[in-house]
């Protein structure tokens, strides 16, 4: 796999759902005292979908995603994303298929705080063997508002700033696959709305599958199919045919 290219136009992606789950089950702790987080999830999106995952904290949501995202390993199952059997990958499997084919953004920002700006964002790709990461990095900060603050740390930038640093990070090498969870919740409602508006754009731009986490219902109804998990499984699966993406 090419990781410096840009994802590919949707009409070139893997066929079949941007994701394919079957009997998913997450299971941690130990054999003396397992604790069953993921209780055997099915569950398809296609391609270019917007989704939201609702439920209640201890739910299971911030563990599927993170299964998904291929951050964690499930225990049981069957999963493919982006057309990779996450299955039968490794840790070290995991990380390779999530170079520039999935980008997360968390509620922590999660930004190396001894790099700028452009640095924080470029990281990613010079590590998957882009050879501009730099150039790409600083057209992405000016698409998301931050031309002028390439050069600055995180310290040195607003907490809406350094989510949008976070957003550059994660859209910039043209992922199939953003997962989102709870983008907004370190924001003031104002910040988290401009943040919201942002994310939307940057996905429709390039035809993205997006799965976000979050308990705004209001940021619910713009996505187009909301899933709502309880004790571990999607209880509820909806559509919104009166979705309006942010970005519009």
């Amino acid at each position: 796999m090419n990781v410096t290219n840009p994802s590919p136009h949707p009409s070139e992606r893997a066929s079949g759902p941007a994701i394919s789950a079957r009997n998913l089950t997450l299971t941690l702790g130990n054999a003396a005292a397992p604790v069953d987080i993921l209780k055997g999830i099915d569950l398809d999106i296609a391609h270019g979908e917007v989704v939201a995952l609702l439920g209640p904290s201890g739910s299971g949501k911030s563990s599927l995603m993170a299964v998904l995202s291929g951050l964690e390993r499930a225990s049981g199952g069957s999963l493919t994303v982006a057309g990779q059997d996450f299955a039968t990958l490794d840790e070290d499997g995991l990380a390779a298929a999530r170079r520039g084919r999935i980008g997360i953004v968390l509620q922590a920002f999660h930004l190396l705080p001894t790099m700028t700006a452009t640095e924080n964002v470029a990281t990613p790709m010079e590590l998957a063997g882009s050879k501009d990461a730099s150039e790409r990095a600083e057209a992405e900060l000016e698409a998301v508002g931050l031309g002028h603050r390439i050069g600055h740390y995180p310290t040195q930038l607003s907490g809406g700033e350094q989510q949008r640093v976070a957003i550059a990070r994660a859209t910039a090498p043209r992922p199939d696959l953003i997962f989102a969870d709870e983008p907004t919740g370190n924001l003031d409602v104002s910040t988290g709305e401009e943040i919201v508006e942002l994310l939307f754009a940057r996905r429709a731009e390039t035809g993205a599958t997006l799965l976000i986490i979050t308990h705004d219902p209001a940021l619910a109804a713009k996505c187009e199919r909301v899933l709502t998990m309880a004790d571990g499984l999607i209880v509820s699966d909806t559509r919104n045919p009166s979705h309006k993406e942010a970005a519009e």
